[in-house]
């Protein structure tokens, strides 16, 4: 990872599940260029990982803080990833949908 790229692990908490919160934040981290997955998880959270220039991940993080309009975000957690924690993006060359 070079300086001006940023890896995250991004928890979004409220209302983000059955609003098409995973395939709209899928549609707008692929117009940013970003590669990574979306997934929602058993506590009603959506969770996700984001790579590739800071700027686009920024946005990205930017944007999960509103989401779709039928969303209702109200809380966003970011955590910073280091090389060794980059396991679950390697090889991946897109933005996927994961079930779970």
């Amino acid at each position: 990872m070079t300086d001006d790229e940023r890896s995250v692990r991004l928890e979004i908490y409220g209302r983000v599940q059955g609003v098409f919160y995973r395939a709209s934040t899928r549609k707008e981290a692929q117009k940013l260029g970003l590669r990574g997955w979306v997934r929602n998880r058993s506590d009603g959270s959506v969770e996700a990982l984001a790579a590739g220039p800071r700027e686009a991940v920024d946005a990205l993080i930017a944007w999960t803080q509103k989401g779709p309009p039928l969303s209702r975000v109200d809380r966003v957690d970011v955590q910073e990833l280091e090389d060794g924690d980059l396991e679950d993006l390697r090889g991946l060359e897109d933005f996927e949908v994961r079930r779970h």
